[in-house]
């Protein structure tokens, strides 16, 4: 598969585009530089390009920009997007003293990003941390979501790539509200027991 990877110079980015490298994929890493995209690209053996360009003539795009730029990306991305399948993977998130709890919107990341551009969006890879990437494909299922059936199946592919264990489909894309909102809960159990928790969907077939 030919996969864009928009902010994929960010540690998230670096980490997927390595996983995916090692399983075959053809990687192109985005970013707001070219000669950024460029030179991150070249340390993993990839290509890199500005990230309107990087999106063109994919078959699925992942915005792995951080929460607080995932809408104003897609928003500027959209007419190079197109109708290219879109992976959201980011979740926001509040800080307190209290712990780390889910974003106040109702909607999720990713049902937002689907009212911003033409193609299709799934929804993934959201338990996963960069650390537990960064080495070898961890022990851990990875949860996707989405309406449609093409970008859905696009997402699973790519999230099998990345885990030892499977990508599960976890449903339509409102399912993005509670998988987004895990992350929260994986953030807040990694600080209480100083880990790199992932988790596993016990009981399928």
């Amino acid at each position: 598969m030919r996969v864009a990877l928009v902010g994929g110079t960010g540690p998230f980015g670096r980490a997927l585009a390595a996983r995916l490298h090692a399983a075959g994929h053809e990687v192109v890493l985005g970013s707001r530089s070219a000669e950024r995209a460029r030179d991150v690209a070249a340390e993993l053996g990839v290509s890199g390009l500005a990230n309107e360009d990087a999106v063109r003539g994919v078959e699925l795009a992942v915005l792995a920009v951080n929460a607080d730029a995932v809408l104003d990306t897609a928003r500027e991305l959209a007419a190079a997007l197109d109708e290219t399948p879109v992976l959201s993977v980011a979740s926001e998130l509040r800080f307190s003293s209290e712990g780390v709890y889910p974003g106040p919107d109702e909607l999720s990341l990713a049902e937002r990003v689907a009212g911003l551009v033409s193609g299709p969006v799934a929804a993934g890879l959201h338990s996963l941390a960069a650390a537990n990437l960064a080495e070898a494909p961890p022990d851990q299922d990875a949860l996707v979501c989405g309406d449609d059936d093409r970008a859905k199946a696009l997402a699973l592919e790519l999230a099998g790539s990345v885990v030892a264990g499977r990508p599960v489909d976890a449903g339509p894309l409102a399912s993005a509200r509670a998988l987004e909102g895990l992350t929260a809960v994986i953030v807040n159990v990694n600080r209480r027991y100083r880990a790199h928790a992932g988790f596993r969907v016990t009981g399928l077939p």
